[in-house]
């Protein structure tokens, strides 16, 4: 099975791969980056036809080159990805958080939502039901401190943001550059952590068959 990776920041890509070696080590890998995306919507502060028209261009090549499937990793940008998705039925596109998603509403009622990347607890929550209570957190200058190539201070900003959200069930990572710190946010809250790329492999092997 050939899986197209699609990113908006170049932080993804390790996670991501890293999952799939994980879980889905036979899958063969096709990454596309667009590191301008994350900056122009920070700049138009909205998602544009023009942004999602891009997304369709980028769905399209992946198709052409013959993926049996397509990841997006990058969170804030639901609408363009939906786009894709039905431009391409009924071949498997999913959006970087919707497995995660449903794991997490499957398994709690109060659910924290911890982000580096602000727009995206602007465009990530209405992806929740509304049968749940949804705490959005923001780890502020976690993204900054990765841009500048300092994993040692995001993950720790990341895990001082996380004890604001000891009282959910459970605590969902929104960005995949987030993931490597999984371990330290639940040992330092002691509740259950889900990460957007351990969710998306697991949900897409199960969509395309691979047991």
């Amino acid at each position: 099975m050939r899986i197209t990776l699609i990113h908006a920041l170049k932080h993804s890509i390790v996670p991501i791969e890293a999952s799939f070696a994980r879980h889905w080590p036979e899958a063969r890998l096709m990454n596309l980056l667009d590191d301008s995306l994350s900056a122009d919507l920070a700049r138009d502060g909205r998602l544009t036809e023009r942004m999602t028209e891009r997304f369709l261009t980028m769905g399209r090549y992946a198709a052409g080159t013959g993926a049996n499937g397509i990841l997006f990793t990058c969170s804030a940008f639901g609408p363009c990805i939906e786009a894709v998705a039905r431009a391409h039925a009924p071949m498997p596109v999913l959006k970087p958080n919707e497995a995660m998603i449903e794991q997490a509403i499957a398994r709690g009622k109060r659910i924290g939502l911890l982000s580096t990347f602000p727009p995206t607890l602007v465009s990530m929550p209405p992806e929740f039901p509304s049968s749940v209570t949804l705490v959005p957190k923001l780890a502020e200058g976690a993204l900054a401190a990765l841009d500048r190539g300092d994993r040692a201070e995001h993950d720790r900003i990341v895990v001082e943001a996380s004890r604001d959200l000891r009282d959910c069930d459970l605590i969902a990572l929104a960005q995949y550059s987030m993931a490597p710190a999984a371990e330290r946010v639940a040992e330092a809250t002691g509740r259950e952590v889900l990460t957007t790329p351990d969710s998306a492999v697991l949900k897409l092997k199960t969509m395309l068959g691979i047991n």
